[in-house]
């Protein structure tokens, strides 16, 4: 199964040439809640990153990653936890050993990442300083990317395929949070690219 993605440009209400490319890509965030600006430079980084991260290689693939990513960042409204992060204080399952870390290594970019071994762990992947400079995966761009290798590193191409949204949560969330909304983004996602 393919992404059709003169049929997705239709519904997107832009040229439908069958090219993917940042006028579909801002398109497709804006759908998703985006405002104009914030649209253009996801679909900036989207435009590079989603090929290499196989994301464009079927449609279940990117309407789950899609519906994962709205409901995290509120319709990619939020690139940062509106919470302080207290909840996370002390956390060593995320790392979070130092006083202060639960609020500096809080939910940021599109995915919401969080905690400090987190930080870590995609700052090296992406070869930028996130512990160092925890705000940076709150740009847009760098945060979509932090997202990709997130996505990536915990396997969800292939829960993906198998439109397991039950797993793909779990592994996102730590549980189920906020189900009922990642599967109405879902269902948002596949009407747009099924």
């Amino acid at each position: 199964m393919t992404i059709v993605w003169s049929r997705v440009q239709g519904r997107l209400k832009v040229a439908a040439d069958g090219i993917v490319g940042r006028g579909t890509l801002a398109a497709m965030f804006a759908y998703f809640g985006a405002g104009p600006e914030r649209a253009a430079e996801l679909a900036l980084a989207a435009n590079v990153h989603f090929r290499n991260y196989g994301l464009f290689d079927n449609p279940l693939r990117l309407a789950h990653f899609m519906a994962q990513l709205s409901h995290e960042s509120g319709g990619f409204r939020y690139m940062e936890e509106i919470a302080s992060g207290q909840a996370y204080e002390g956390r060593a399952n995320l790392g979070n050993t130092v006083p202060g870390d639960g609020k500096r290594y809080k939910g940021r970019g599109p995915i919401q990442l969080t905690g400090r071994a987190n930080y870590r762990a995609y700052g090296r992947a992406v070869g930028i300083g996130f512990e160092d400079h925890p705000e940076i995966v709150a740009v847009p761009s760098i945060g979509l990317h932090v997202a990709c290798e997130y996505w990536k590193t915990k396997g969800l191409n292939a829960l993906a395929d198998a439109d397991d949204v039950l797993g793909i949560t779990k592994k996102i969330n730590g549980g189920f949070n906020g189900l009922e909304d990642r599967k109405r983004y879902l269902q948002k996602a596949k009407d747009l690219l099924l």
